[in-house]
């Protein structure tokens, strides 16, 4: 009898440029050894330069998405991604609490590579309040974990610690906070926070020289799933998926894929 294929699920939205969304994520899953499905919550009209329109998918048919795929599919792990709408999050989060198994990797996307607002307001504290809660871990960068909690934007390793602290109090299980974004930009270190209550570990990592990091945030909680999914520890999920999201930023420039801020080379061990 063969062992079970290790399934991840996306929820997220879809990146008609390909580098974000549910496009990283199944590339992603598939780069690391996991079958991917997806539930898409909203089509964006997108390239490396800029999110043109959004189009919101009905929360009916996105409950139709999720059930039919927990009907016949053993999902070993979730990654949540783009949901831009309160109704959006309120439905997932009711099927998520009576189907899901654990596994639940939220990544509250709400701005653009490019800039543009990919959250509505209104939708912050339902996600606060219905997802987070739900969530195995959490991934936000300083200006969403800033959002979520109603505060300043971090500018030193110690806001950082202290809003991860702040963040682990709303429910989350775990948070990673990433701090890409510090406003010692200059610093040729970039390192990300690990924290459960019983955890704290930093994952240091050298700053990249390349414009081409579209899809980044996407990517890394997509890896962290996929290791979630193979049955992996969540610390040694998240240091395998930094690994692979640095390897991939490193290889980006050799790809030639539009004139903006360009994705990330998700096969990079292949091709």
């Amino acid at each position: 009898m063969t062992s079970q294929t290790p399934i991840a699920l996306t929820i997220a939205g879809s990146d008609s440029g390909g580098g974000a969304g549910i496009q990283a994520d199944l590339k992603t899953f598939s780069a690391l050894g996991v079958y991917g499905a997806s539930v898409i919550t909203a089509l964006t009209a997108q390239n490396t330069r800029e999110v043109r329109a959004i189009h919101d998918v009905p929360a009916d048919f996105i409950a139709d998405q999720l059930n039919t795929v927990f009907d016949d599919l053993a999902v070993s792990a979730i990654k949540i991604g783009m949901l831009s709408r309160p109704e959006t999050i309120r439905t997932i989060a009711a099927i998520l609490r009576e189907r899901a198994s654990g596994n639940i990797v939220l990544d509250p996307v709400m701005v653009a590579k490019s800039g543009d607002k990919l959250l509505a307001d209104e939708a912050v504290d339902a996600l606060r309040s219905e997802l987070l809660p739900l969530a195995t871990l959490i991934t936000p960068n300083l200006p969403e974990a800033a959002v979520l909690l109603g505060v300043d934007e971090a500018v030193s390793v110690e806001a950082m610690r202290e809003q991860a602290l702040s963040l682990l109090q709303l429910g989350p299980a775990a948070v990673l906070i990433k701090g890409g974004h510090l406003a010692d930009s200059s610093s040729d270190d970039s390192a990300d926070l690990l924290l459960a209550p019983q955890q704290e570990h930093w994952l240091p990592a050298k700053r990249i020289a390349t414009r081409n990091t579209h899809g980044t945030g996407c990517t890394l909680s997509s890896a962290i799933a996929a290791g979630l999914a193979r049955g992996l520890p969540i610390q040694t999920a998240v240091e395998q998926a930094k690994t692979y999201i640095t390897e991939a930023i490193q290889a980006a420039d050799t790809l030639r894929v539009g004139s903006g801020h360009g994705p990330t080379h998700h096969f990079y061990r292949w091709w």
